[in-house]
C-alpha cells in the first residue's frame, strides 16, 4: 500500500511541479508551447489510472465515468444513469445497472422535461442536465 501510495503521489507531483513551471511569470515559452504544456497535462490527468475527483455532495456514487449510453448498456455508469434520473424527476426506477426499457423510457421524458435533444441516447448533454438537477437543492423536479 506505500508503495501504491508514493508512486501515485511522485506522480501527481510532476504533474504540479510541470504545471507550475509553465506557469511561471517569467516562463518566455510561446503560447504553442504552452499549450502542447497544457494538453501533456490534460493527457496525463485524464490517464486512465487516475481518477479525476468527484465531488463530495455527488448524491449518487455509483462512479465517476460519464460514457456515452444506451437501450442495452450496462455497469455501474447506467446504475449512475438510474439514480440520477430517481433524484431529477423521482422517476422511481430500479438502480440496477441494466439499460433496459424502462431506463430508456425515463431518459426520453426526462430530455423531453429538459428540453434536450430526446432521442433516448445519454451523452454529454443529457449527463451534464442530468448531474445538475440530480445534485440541486431543489429536486426532484416534476415534468
Amino acid at each position: 500500500m506505500r508503495r501504491a501510495f508514493g508512486a501515485a503521489a511522485a506522480l501527481i507531483l510532476s504533474i504540479v511541479l510541470a504545471g507550475s513551471a509553465a506557469a511561471a511569470p517569467h516562463d518566455t515559452a510561446s503560447p504553442a508551447t504552452a499549450q502542447a504544456v497544457n494538453a501533456g497535462l490534460t493527457q496525463k490527468l485524464n490517464h486512465p489510472g487516475i481518477l479525476p475527483v468527484q465531488g463530495p455532495d455527488d448524491v449518487c456514487d455509483y462512479t465517476i465515468r460519464r460514457p456515452s449510453l444506451h437501450r442495452g448498456s450496462s455497469g455501474r455508469a447506467v446504475a449512475q444513469l438510474q439514480c440520477y434520473l430517481n433524484q431529477a424527476i423521482d422517476a422511481g426506477i430500479d438502480e440496477d445497472g441494466s439499460f433496459g426499457g424502462e431506463t430508456l423510457s425515463t431518459v426520453r421524458d426526462f430530455q423531453e422535461c429538459a428540453d434536450i435533444t430526446v432521442d433516448g441516447r445519454v451523452g454529454a448533454q443529457t449527463w451534464s442536465f442530468l448531474s445538475f438537477w440530480a445534485n440541486s437543492s431543489d429536486a426532484p423536479f416534476s415534468c
